[in-house]
């Protein structure tokens, strides 16, 4: 049996079904990661709900989703790792936008334009540290080393990308 991925997608191709298929299960995400930009320290959620809330699909905890609903997952850890890829890739884009000095992301001022780059960067740390306290939390040793890895893995080029500029 073979499959056949074409690499033309038809033109009203979106990401609607997709959307649909995990809407009730990404209300508990954006809740999930609402609840954990908490902080008594007020630029924590200030920088990380800056970013999280200016847009953006939420294209990766979608698709977190969508694997544990193709794979019959029945508990609710798939919740928390979904919330955790979402924070992982925020905390990417705190980073990066330090590394580039960039002024805007996803048309408005960076987090780093309005705290500052050591705020961004602590904040994306913060976030880092929540998503790894949500897959300890999950317990599944399997999902923690795919993640822990993938943040190595990022880590890596982002150190790479700033040796080559």
């Amino acid at each position: 049996m073979a499959v056949i991925v074409p690499f033309e997608s038809p033109s009203d191709a979106s990401i609607e079904r997709l959307v649909e298929l995990v809407a009730a299960d990404m209300a508990r995400v954006n809740a999930t990661i609402l609840s954990r930009t908490g902080s008594e320290v007020t630029m924590i959620p200030e920088v990380a709900n800056h970013l999280i809330s200016s847009g953006g699909k939420r294209l990766r905890p979608m698709l977190t989703l969508a694997m544990a609903n193709l794979t019959g997952y029945s508990r609710d850890g798939h919740i928390k790792l979904a919330a955790s890829v979402e924070f992982m890739h925020t905390a990417t884009l705190l980073h990066d936008d330090v590394v580039d000095e960039s002024e805007l992301r996803r048309g408005k001022l960076s987090a780093r334009m309005l705290w500052g780059n050591e705020a961004s960067v602590l904040v994306g740390d913060f976030l880092l540290g929540q998503a790894f306290r949500m897959m300890v939390e999950v317990g599944s040793l399997r999902a923690l080393d795919i993640l822990s890895s993938a943040a190595a893995t990022i880590a890596e080029g982002e150190v790479m990308q700033l040796a080559a500029a």
